[in-house]
This record gives structure tokens, sequence and C-alpha cells, in this order.
């Protein structure tokens, strides 16, 4: 069955002239095919889409639906008082300061667009909660990377792979990449270098912004004009409540923020992909609570809630207001609470935590209840603290997150299980990923020829250092192989070889991984007494491969004359030719 969702949680709400406003634009707009599709289900197209990208620029991947307060933020001039509400216009430096340099490089290249820069944070919030709250290192680059469910057509479009992988390590669907949540396919169209390091890297903020910017300019839009700017955001995704999201934050931005440090932004935790049945191929519970049909989110029928009259609702507390508070003894089910995809590299930590709701039949939130997270499956990721399952107990608003949950260094899937103690009914199985880190280039670190003498010992030891598009490749697998020829990979029987811990010859050495500055360092080579020129293959996890000669010379021959050869080379200097010359004197 699918997943039974939990409620939205909003830190606040959005006027209704806001979102009225937002659909009558739309309406006027007359962009052909535009309907209000939510997430549910295959969007329709959008008019003036970029091309060659495809029908938008995330593929209409999911995103974070939380609205701003309905108080306005604190002037730009006023520091932030500790409150929620003034906290939501707090955007991170580095995140607030690529967006406004994308501002200006638009302003220079592309002045009829207007671009203003609170329309990118606004799409930064909804995309990635500002590359999660501004998670990035000093260069803009987030610290673990921002990917969207793979696009299996599975409640998203189906977008089969367009990059093999290079981009987010899915080698059969697409996924968005980084924090403005750009498609590879996109990317390769729109894709820019906007801190001039050279690179056109989708998760990085500065490269990634002034992409977003290009694409909003695209076809000649001027964003001024409330049809064009309609447009811009559709085809970024193709959702009137995407549209109205979008709107609401860049109307919050342009009332004021404040800049607040990397790292302290404040993060979303409603996703669209987790409010309705059906979306999300994993996690599948084994029980759903109630065969009743949830309402859309924002047609102001919304339960449980409270309505503004802007058809948005607030969080209701748990017993739905009456006199009978919810206890563990009232639970009927888990619900998904906003878990992302859980996809880590290899010895990285995951950058979701599986997140829960427990449920009563009546869908209120039921606090104390005990939830047992569990890692099964064949591999060796944990928890945090190094435990494979761990109990939580439930907060006030029946949420149970699980500890962080760390890749080990085996590369596969695998499922982690949350279930209600005492209540086998109820479960949730979440499918995460470890990836292998690979690298795809290879290269020595060192030009010295690679000769020895028969039976003797190498003078050098190979070292290689593995990159991954141009960045040190850490941690990846290699091996190393004598191979018989170039285009036979297969490991020769004589030759240059390694020893084993035997002493005896090896020719193949596996389970090597290059270091925390991607260098690898090979053991010591000997040769046999065979001479000759023979490879050494090394090739790493992602296909980076390297041949490598190594020179086998044969010993120079010895010039110093034998005693037989004086001998004979001298014969009238002999004593015998002496003697026998007197007699014919």
């Amino acid at each position: 069955m699918a997943p039974v969702i939990g409620r939205r949680l909003r830190r606040g709400t959005v006027t209704a002239a806001v979102a009225a406003a937002a659909v009558a634009a739309l309406a006027a707009s007359q962009a052909p095919g535009v309907t209000d599709v939510g997430r549910e289900g295959p969007a329709a197209g959008a008019a003036d889409t970029p091309p060659p990208s495809g029908d938008s620029a995330t593929g209409d991947s999911p995103y974070f639906t939380d609205l701003p307060p309905l108080k306005s933020p604190v002037p730009p001039t006023a520091p932030p008082n500790g409150g929620d509400k003034e906290e939501e216009a707090g955007l991170p430096a580095t995140v607030l300061d690529a967006y406004k340099k994308a501002e200006a490089a638009l302003d220079k290249d592309q002045p009829g667009c207007n671009l203003p820069w609170q329309l990118l944070a606004a799409i930064g919030k909804v995309e990635s909660g500002q590359a999660r709250g501004g998670n990035v290192d000093a260069n803009g680059t987030t610290i673990k990377p921002i990917l969207g469910p793979p696009l299996n057509g599975n409640g998203f479009a189906k977008i089969t792979d367009t990059d093999k992988g290079a981009y987010d390590g899915d080698t059969t669907h697409d996924r968005a990449v980084g924090p403005m949540q750009f498609i590879p396919s996109t990317w390769a169209t729109w894709g820019r270098d906007g801190n001039g390091d050279g690179e056109k890297d989708p998760n990085n903020i500065y490269d990634a912004a002034l992409a977003a910017g290009r694409y909003l300019c695209a076809n000649g839009r001027d964003l001024s004009v409330e049809a064009d700017l309609h447009k811009a955001i559709l085809s970024y995704n193709r959702s009137t409540e995407y549209l109205n999201t979008v709107l609401s934050w860049l109307e919050y931005y342009r009332k004021g923020t404040h800049e607040v440090p990397d790292g302290k932004g404040v993060l979303p935790d409603d996703r669209s992909d987790s409010r309705y049945p059906g979306l999300r191929p994993d996690p599948t519970p084994s029980h759903t609570p109630s065969s009743k049909p949830k309402p859309r989110p924002g047609t102001g029928n919304d339960k449980p809630g409270n309505n503004d009259g802007g058809g948005n609702t607030k969080p209701k507390p748990p017993g739905g207001g009456g006199s009978h508070k919810p206890t563990p003894a009232d639970v009927d089910a888990l619900a998904n609470a906003g878990t992302g995809d859980l996809v880590a590299k290899t010895g990285n930590a995951f950058s979701e935590r599986v997140a829960v709701r427990a449920l009563s039949k009546s869908g209120d939130f039921v606090p104390k209840v005990k939830v047992r997270f569990t890692v099964s499956g064949d591999t060796d990721a944990r928890f945090d603290g190094g435990a494979r399952g761990v109990t939580v107990t439930t907060n006030s608003q029946g949420k149970a997150t699980a500890p962080v949950l760390e890749a080990g260094q085996k590369a596969g899937k695998f499922v982690v299980q949350a279930r209600i103690l005492d209540h086998a009914a109820s479960r949730i199985d979440f499918e995460a990923q470890t990836l292998a880190r690979v690298a795809d280039a290879l290269a020595r670190t060192s030009d010295k020829p690679l000769v020895c003498a028969p039976g003797k010992e190498f003078a050098e030891q190979v070292e290689v250092k593995a990159t991954h598009k141009g960045k040190v490749a850490d941690g990846v697998a290699a091996t190393a192989t004598m191979i018989k020829s170039a285009t036979d990979a297969s490991a020769n029987d004589k030759g240059p070889y390694f020893k084993g811990a035997d002493g005896k010859p090896v020719r193949t050495l596996t389970g090597l991984k290059t270091g925390a500055n991607g260098v690898l360092k090979l053991p010591k080579m000997y040769a046999d007494d065979a001479a000759g020129t023979y490879l050494l293959r090394i090739v790493t996890e992602g296909g980076a491969t390297l041949t490598v000669e190594l020179k086998v010379t044969a010993p120079e021959p010895d010039a110093t004359p034998s005693p037989s050869d004086s001998v004979s080379a001298s014969p009238s200097t002999s004593p015998s030719a002496s003697t026998s010359a007197t007699p014919g004197a």
C-alpha cells in the first residue's frame, strides 16, 4: 500500500489575496495546458518553457511547500529578536551573496529581464530550503549533495538517465541536483560558472543561482511583467501550487530580509511528495489507518487544521481541540514525516534523517509512542554510535526522528524500517542506498621511468592520484593488475610482480583504496628473470583507468677479456713461440 501521509506543518500562512492574485494572473497569462496538478499525477505542459531542457528545469521534482508567516519580517536594519517568524526572513550569508551577484550579472547582461534576487531566494527556499539552511563551504558548494528522487514516472515525470550519473549518481533515471534542483539535461544547457572558478557545478550556489536567473530570463521575458513572471516560475515547475508558493516567498522577501551565518537558516519540513498517498514508491507501510481520501491542501477544506480564509491550514493540536488528548494506547498507524531520499556515499553520513509520525484513527498526533528504527539488509550502514536498531519516543507533535545514519564501506541498497513497538501491523520501510565513491581520472604523481634489472627490485613505487570532475576523489576502491597486453587485461604470468604475505609473486592487487588526498601508492615491485616491456593497469570504481609501462632490462655484456682470450690473441709473445724460433735461426 501507499504510505499514509502526515499533516502539513507550516510555520505560517499566506494571505488569500496572494493566492487569488496568483491564480488570476495564471489564467490571464493563458499558458496552454496548465492546471493545478499538484504532485499526484503527470503535469501538463507550460508555455514558453526554455528548450531544449525538457518540460521544466526540475523535471517537476518535489519541493518544500512551507509558507511564510503572516506578519511582515523585520526590516533589514533591525536584528531578529529570536522569534520563529523573524528567523524565516534570515538568509544564509553565502547563499544571499550568490543571489545578489546573480542579479547583478543579469542586470548587466540582460537588463530587460529585471530579475529580482528575491525571486531566486523564493525558488531557493522551496527547492532546497536555501541549500539546507546554508550548509555550504566557503566557495558556495553544498557540504552534502542535494538530490531529488529518481524521476521514474511513479508520481513524477519519467526521465531516463541523460548524464551517465555524472551529476546525480543515478545511471537509470535522472534526478534534480543541487540547491536550485536542476535536472542534468537542463543543467547541460543552462549551467553557468557563477564564482569564476572555471567550473559549472549544479551543487555550487553561485553557479546554480546564475543558471537559474538565466533560465528564468529565457525567451526575452521581462520579470517586472506579471504574466512573464508567472510563466518563468511555471517553467521551473509546472504546478499552480508551486507558483503560489514561490510568489508567497517572493512577496515576503521583498518586505525585508536579514543575513544569518551559513548553516543557520531555518529548515523547511513539508515536502510536496510527503502529502499524498501513492507518490513515493518507498516507503510503503503495511497498514493504512483510513481509506478516506485526503483533500488537496490549499482548497480551504484541509482537515485537520484551522483555516485562515486563504486556503491555508495551521497544525491542529493533538486531540482535535477536544477534552481527550491522545495517549499511546490510541495509536493506530505511522506516517512518513517528510523523510527525503536516503542516499550517501561510502564513509559519509546520510544528510536525511528518517522521521515518522504516530497517528490515532482520527488522524491526531500521538505523543509518547515508542518507535523502533532498524537497519535491515546486506549493508554495514549503522546509526550514529554503531547501532543497527534504536528506539525513539514521539514528541508532543507525534514525531519521532531516527539518529543520523552513517554509511559504511559497502555500496548497495538496504531498508530502514520504522515500526511501533508492540504494534506489528503499523510499519514503514524506507529504501536507502549507499553509493560507491568513484573517480573518472587517474594520473601518476611522478614522471620517472619505471626500470629494473632482472631479479631486482624496482627503485620507484607506483603512485597515482584519483580525481572526479577535477576534484580529489578520496576513498575510491581500486584494483592493480600486471596485464598481458594493452588489449588483454588478464593477469600476466611472468614479468614484474608484487609480493604476497607469504613472499610469493602476486600480479593482481584488490581491495586498494585512495587516501584522503586521492593518492594511492602501490607496494614495492620486483622483476623476475624475463627481460622486456610490461604493463601495469590500475582501475578504480567509476571507471578511471591508467596503464603504466614497466621495463625489465637485460644485463650489459661484460667487456673484461678472459685469460684464454689473452693467450690466443698474442701467440708471438708466448714462451713456446720464442723457444721454437731459436733452432731455425
